[in-house]
């Protein structure tokens, strides 16, 4: 009898920016959670029931109530995730970091629990602001937090360590003091604490080497849990600093899971950088790798290197398959709320700007307020999933003046993006007009604009391909180009980030998305309505 074939993980597993995985496994159904920085709902979750399929179930903080980012800087909010499993329920922590320049990073660490994985989600609960990366770890009855300790004096490197304190599980707070982690000799700047105890030994994984090309998981072990902590002698878990070649870079911030027949697996980040070690515009991924335990108690990668394709475990024999996270499915807007695959920045989709009733399968967005603002912005973005894909989208408007603005746009953060957009000129003729934004350094393609006359549905997109963005549109059958090619590595991690006299002034996390944005800056919130918007991924 012919034997199936090996079933297969393909890497990244959760495409486009899905960065410091954090796995569970509760019975037999996986769980990832990652990282959504500024953009609503907080907290983005995957199931899957074979690590190879993985279903959006969107993002876990998706009310104010449970998440307030007003003000919230570029690459601020939510940072590292932790969803753990402990008396029936599903244990989230997560950050709110409003402040991470100059040295500082305030970062409330905040605590919310549910029944099921889909909520309700409990009150957040503040656990401390001592530092960030907090993550949770079940010993039995007993539970500790464990987190990096951030120092902002000046010569101190930015970091006091790891830290553990006791959490009463029963009375949801912390107890007692913090206890000091001892760590390895010379251990550096290390984050992203995960605690696992295994064969009698705690096993303590982080990341080191920052998020850059020289990140990597690291892995020290303890018979006890503050330590003191020896590390693995063999070297990092996985890494790819010492190897620019491969496809997959910046391999780093893992946490293990434990599959129902034995296995183990890592969960971990990982970018695709345009060119050799070049920008990378799709952000941090996730992708995951099969662990080993050497006889004397070490996990092991096998090639210690992150790769395209990993063998999968065995299927459950109720699986079947599922679907793979980030596929291209156009959105008609025909439901009630918002697909998983959608974000909206700083705030979450409420009825007072954003609506899919009140004009039937149509989204409805009202301007919000410039792009500089840290508060009231009208966008629902996508992340871009592929280093080659495209958007488009159909839109209706009607602008009255040059402060009314919508389209779409290719997204980084306040200060990197590019803009289609229908607006008014100054005699009050409707126009599609370019617009872009570097660093802060606003341009205005007024001279290539299109004059719309009489036409208000339109479809608009734009093509990513590598470092090269263009954007087209149609008013008929045929599309059309508009605009010189414009330089996709703008909406890069790399470009995003910017340091004044050796402090960071903006940090790039978040990986660019694809977005329908409507702005209003007169401040009534003129709508514009979108119909089937669609991303799709051609690599």
């Amino acid at each position: 009898m012919r034997q199936p074939p090996a079933r297969i993980i393909r890497n990244p597993v959760l495409p486009g920016s899905h960065p410091d995985p954090s796995a569970l496994r509760v019975g037999d159904d996986f769980y990832l959670a990652t990282s959504t920085f500024e953009w609503h709902p907080g907290v983005r979750l995957h199931h899957s029931r074979d690590l190879v399929n993985w279903r959006p179930l969107g993002g876990a903080l998706d009310t104010t109530r449970l998440l307030d980012l007003t003000g919230c800087p570029d690459s601020g909010g939510v940072w590292a995730p932790n969803l753990s499993y402990a008396d029936g329920l599903f244990h989230l922590v997560h950050s709110n970091v409003s402040t991470y320049a100059g040295g500082f990073t305030d970062c409330p660490n905040l605590l919310t629990t549910a029944p099921s994985i889909q909520g309700p989600w409990s009150d957040p609960v503040l656990l401390h602001a001592r530092g960030f990366d907090a993550s949770l770890f079940h010993d039995g009855p007993d539970s500790w937090l464990l987190n990096l300790v951030h120092d902002w004096r000046p010569g101190h490197g930015g970091s006091a360590g790891l830290e553990a304190t006791r959490y009463d599980r029963s009375a949801r707070r912390l107890v007692g003091d913090p206890v000091r982690i001892v760590l390895p000799p010379r251990a550096g700047w290390i984050e992203g604490p995960n605690l696992y105890r295994h064969a009698g030994w705690y096993h303590l994984l982080t990341a080191d080497g920052g998020t850059g090309y020289d990140h990597q998981v690291t892995v020290a072990r303890s018979r006890t849990l503050a330590g003191p902590y020896a590390r693995d002698p063999h070297g990092p878990l996985i890494t790819a600093r010492h190897r620019p070649d491969l496809p997959l870079q910046k391999a780093g911030h893992g946490s293990l899971i434990e599959t129902g027949g034995g296995r183990w697996y890592l969960a971990y980040l990982v970018a695709r950088p345009h060119g050799r070690r070049g920008p990378c515009v799709l952000g941090r991924e996730t992708a995951l790798a099969p662990v080993t335990w050497t006889d004397d108690g070490w996990p092991r990668v096998p090639t210690g290197l992150p790769a395209l394709e990993v063998p999968a475990p065995e299927r459950p024999a109720d699986d079947d398959g599922g679907t793979r996270s980030g596929a291209d499915e156009p959105d008609g807007f025909d439901g009630p709320v918002l697909g998983p695959q959608w974000s909206t920045l700083r705030r979450p989709a409420a009825p007072d700007w954003v609506s899919l009733t009140a004009r039937p399968s149509h989204l409805r967005l009202h301007g919000g307020r410039s792009p500089q603002s840290l508060t009231g912005p009208s966008l629902v973005g996508r992340r871009m999933t592929s280093t080659d894909g495209s958007f488009e989208a159909t839109m209706e408007y009607r602008p009255r003046s040059f402060q009314h603005l919508a389209g779409i746009t290719a997204y980084y953060n306040t200060r990197n993006w590019y803009f289609l957009h229908v607006t008014a000129d100054d005699e009050g003729r409707t126009v599609l007009r370019a617009a872009g934004c570097d660093r802060g350094a606003l341009s205005v393609d007024e001279v290539g604009e299109v004059p719309l006359g009489e036409v208000r549905r339109l479809r608009l997109g734009f093509d990513l391909r590598g470092s090269v963005l263009r954007f087209r549109y149609a008013t008929g059958d045929d599309w059309r180009p508009l605009g010189p090619p414009l330089d996709a590595t703008v909406l890069s991690d790399e470009h995003a980030e910017e340091f004044e006299d050796g402090r960071i002034r903006a940090l790039g996390f978040t990986g660019a998305f694809a977005g329908l944005w409507a702005w209003d800056l007169t401040g009534g919130g003129l709508p514009a309505d979108f119909d089937e918007a669609t991303w799709r991924a051609l690599g």
